[in-house]
């Protein structure tokens, strides 16, 4: 699973950072900047997203440390990540949504964020009984 997982989760955990990065010093040109993006409760909505995403990518990038290492530990992680990106999407296509703002490419990334969790996050719970000790055992 983790050889298909892990592009996700680079693409994702640092691409989250360098949004944060290039938000945090204004490098995001007017023109492709959301509807309202410098009115301050917009912005302060947009900041909101800064500790979960980073959470997402600290966690993602953890996960492939942790199987790099080979810890069982990795699924823990990886399944927070997965969780946490597509709750993180859901919370924006929400948003703009009840605002009735759509903007393509705003909502293609988003739409990412929720939908490719999805398929991985049911590969966790296929054919598969995790205990609390963090252990997977197939089914017989």
């Amino acid at each position: 699973m983790m050889k298909y997982l892990k592009p996700f989760f680079l693409v994702t955990d640092i691409g989250f950072i360098i949004y944060w990065i290039v938000t945090y010093f204004n490098f995001i040109p007017k023109s492709w900047a959301f509807k309202d993006y410098d009115n301050a409760i917009i912005m302060a909505w947009n900041w909101s997203f800064f500790p979960l995403d980073i959470f997402i990518s600290i966690t993602g990038l953890y996960s492939l440390y942790l199987h790099r290492k080979g810890r069982d530990t990795w699924r823990s992680f990886a399944l927070i990540s997965l969780v946490l990106t597509f709750c993180s999407g859901l919370q924006a296509i929400a948003f703009w949504a009840f605002n009735r703002d759509f903007d393509i490419s705003w909502w293609a990334m988003n739409l990412y964020l929720m939908i490719y969790p999805l398929f991985f996050m049911r590969l966790f719970f296929s054919k598969k009984e995790t205990d609390f000790s963090g252990s997977v055992n197939e089914y017989k």
